[in-house]
């Protein structure tokens, strides 16, 4: 029985996920997709007609994944604002660095096509979350919260990479992660009350 398209369109994404999860970005040529999906290598391009889009189309599924284990780990969201951001950034943490080349894919808007296949509805409502929990932690006034959680989030974004190549642990000389998340915090909304 021959698959229909939208079996065929989910399998093409779904070999693109395991392909980068094992072996990277580096690793997604639409050959290999097809290759790996055992379809011709011009088959993905009835579906996606730039590889830009069928990468876009991977990331999304990644920004799902993300978005699932953040409101797992946030729960109800009625803990203090400021316990949801460290709670939020363990969660962030934990799946940049076991997820490396999702991540990575994620976040190469060089490489994806931000405005289809809704990549960006995918990856705003986080991005909303941070905003909206530095808002109810207090910001300064005259902060933007915008800007400053475009901040938070590409120190967390430099804390994964830097952590995931070694540079951090080097660098610091620490064993754990967890000390500079709550640096991180800090930095932003001052030190914790006691």
């Amino acid at each position: 029985m021959q698959e229909d398209d939208e079996g065929l369109r989910a399998r093409l994404i779904k070999v693109g996920v395991e392909l980068v999860t094992r072996e990277g970005t580096q690793a997604l040529s639409l050959r290999e997709i097809a290759r790996r999906a055992g379809v011709s290598h011009g088959a993905p391009r009835r579906y996606f007609p730039t590889h830009l889009e069928l990468l876009s189309a991977i990331a999304r599924e990644g920004f799902a994944a993300l978005g699932a284990e953040v409101a797992r780990a946030l729960g109800d969201g009625r803990a203090d604002p400021r316990a949801q951001l460290t709670t939020l950034g363990r969660a962030y943490l934990g799946f940049a660095l076991a997820n490396r080349g999702m991540y990575e894919l994620m976040f190469r808007h060089d490489l994806l096509e931000s405005n289809h296949l809704g990549l960006r509805e995918a990856s705003l409502p986080l991005f909303h979350v941070v905003t909206d929990l530095l808002i109810r932690a207090g910001l300064r006034p005259g902060v933007d919260p915008r800007i400053a959680a475009g901040v938070l989030w590409a120190n967390a974004h430099g804390l994964a990479q830097l952590w995931g190549w070694g540079s951090l642990q080097l660098t610091t000389g620490s064993a754990e992660l967890e000390p500079l998340l709550r640096a991180t915090l800090e930095a932003h909304l001052g030190p914790e009350p006691r």
